[in-house]
């Protein structure tokens, strides 16, 4: 999340908010958001998990990455889904998807 962090502004200008969540508990994910400047939700269960086709990993009991670039209206634009922590929304990339997104917006 270091990643998007550092790039929160860029972000901002192209009129982005990040997002993050974790079914962590709360008190391991204010470890986590204390370093960042966008907030991070905590306790995200199985039910959500579910709602969102996230792959739930039983042996650890928690969600695997699952990613979204969503409209306001929260249609989705762009996502990834894993079965591990490989396979992650690179920052950069994001990014470099976020501006084509919002070029695209812009010439309509």
């Amino acid at each position: 999340m270091a990643g998007f962090e550092e790039r929160r502004d860029a972000f901002s200008e192209l009129g982005f908010s990040l997002l993050a969540a974790t079914s962590q508990p709360e008190e391991q994910a204010l470890e986590v958001a204390a370093d960042l400047g966008f907030p991070v939700a905590y306790g995200v269960g199985r039910e959500v998990g579910d709602a969102m086709g996230a792959w739930w990993n039983d042996r650890k009991d928690h969600i695997e990455p699952t990613e979204f670039i969503l409209t306001q209206s929260g249609r989705v634009m762009a996502s990834t889904y894993s079965s591990s922590p490989v396979g992650r929304m690179d920052p950069e990339q994001t990014l470099f998807l976020g501006k084509i997104l919002a070029s695209r917006a812009a010439a309509k």
